[in-house]
Protein backbone atom coordinates (compact mmCIF):
# COMPACT_ATOMS: atom_id res chain seq x y z
CA UNK A 1 0.00 0.00 0.00
CA UNK A 2 1.28 3.57 -0.61
CA UNK A 3 1.52 5.56 1.80
CA UNK A 4 -0.13 9.27 0.96
CA UNK A 5 2.31 11.93 -0.49
CA UNK A 6 3.06 14.52 1.89
CA UNK A 7 2.39 18.44 1.19
CA UNK A 8 5.37 19.93 -0.68
CA UNK A 9 6.55 23.14 0.29
CA UNK A 10 6.47 25.48 -2.35
CA UNK A 11 6.83 29.06 -3.27
CA UNK A 12 5.21 30.84 -6.21
CA UNK A 13 6.23 34.01 -7.76
CA UNK A 14 5.41 36.53 -10.59
CA UNK A 15 7.60 36.66 -13.65
CA UNK A 16 6.88 38.06 -16.95
CA UNK A 17 7.25 36.56 -20.63
CA UNK A 18 10.26 38.83 -21.88
CA UNK A 19 10.59 37.22 -25.33
CA UNK A 20 9.98 33.82 -27.48
CA UNK A 21 13.28 32.57 -28.65
CA UNK A 22 13.36 30.35 -31.97
CA UNK A 23 15.35 27.43 -31.94
CA UNK A 24 18.64 27.06 -32.88
CA UNK A 25 18.74 23.79 -34.19
CA UNK A 26 16.16 22.75 -36.74
CA UNK A 27 14.27 19.99 -34.15
CA UNK A 28 14.40 21.55 -30.99
CA UNK A 29 12.01 23.31 -29.10
CA UNK A 30 11.31 27.28 -29.07
CA UNK A 31 12.37 29.07 -25.81
CA UNK A 32 10.56 31.10 -23.39
CA UNK A 33 12.74 33.58 -21.42
CA UNK A 34 10.81 34.45 -18.33
CA UNK A 35 11.90 37.71 -16.03
CA UNK A 36 11.04 36.56 -12.30
CA UNK A 37 10.90 39.72 -10.59
CA UNK A 38 11.84 39.19 -7.15
CA UNK A 39 14.91 37.40 -7.27
CA UNK A 40 18.15 39.84 -7.84
CA UNK A 41 18.92 41.39 -11.15
CA UNK A 42 22.04 38.97 -12.18
CA UNK A 43 20.02 35.60 -11.70
CA UNK A 44 16.31 37.13 -12.93
CA UNK A 45 16.20 35.52 -16.30
CA UNK A 46 15.33 31.88 -16.78
CA UNK A 47 14.27 30.22 -20.00
CA UNK A 48 12.07 27.21 -20.39
CA UNK A 49 10.76 25.18 -23.49
CA UNK A 50 7.57 27.43 -24.87
CA UNK A 51 5.47 24.33 -24.09
CA UNK A 52 2.63 23.87 -21.93
CA UNK A 53 -0.48 21.78 -21.24
CA UNK A 54 -4.31 23.50 -21.24
CA UNK A 55 -5.37 21.51 -18.41
CA UNK A 56 -9.59 21.29 -19.69
CA UNK A 57 -8.03 19.76 -23.28
CA UNK A 58 -4.85 18.62 -22.83
CA UNK A 59 -3.96 20.53 -26.06
CA UNK A 60 -0.30 21.77 -26.24
CA UNK A 61 0.27 25.76 -25.59
CA UNK A 62 2.84 28.45 -26.07
CA UNK A 63 3.34 31.81 -23.90
CA UNK A 64 3.49 34.69 -25.83
CA UNK A 65 5.58 37.57 -24.93
CA UNK A 66 4.80 39.93 -22.53
CA UNK A 67 2.60 37.16 -20.66
CA UNK A 68 2.37 37.85 -16.84
CA UNK A 69 2.89 34.31 -15.61
CA UNK A 70 3.53 32.37 -11.90
CA UNK A 71 7.06 30.50 -11.11
CA UNK A 72 5.88 27.81 -9.01
CA UNK A 73 9.39 26.42 -6.64
CA UNK A 74 8.27 23.02 -4.88
CA UNK A 75 10.23 20.96 -2.73
CA UNK A 76 9.43 17.98 -0.83
CA UNK A 77 9.83 18.47 3.03
CA UNK A 78 12.94 16.10 2.98
CA UNK A 79 14.51 18.84 0.90
CA UNK A 80 14.02 22.05 3.32
CA UNK A 81 15.12 23.05 7.00
CA UNK A 82 13.15 25.45 9.39
CA UNK A 83 14.42 29.07 8.53
CA UNK A 84 16.49 30.94 11.21
CA UNK A 85 15.36 34.50 11.97
CA UNK A 86 17.15 37.26 10.23
CA UNK A 87 18.95 39.32 12.36
CA UNK A 88 19.11 43.04 11.50
CA UNK A 89 22.43 44.94 12.08
CA UNK A 90 22.06 48.90 13.36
Amino acid sequence: MDKPEEPKKTIILPGTVQKIIPPSIPGDEEKAEISVEPAEPLYQEIRVENKLKDEKTGEEVALKAGAKVDVTIEATADATVPKKPSTKVG
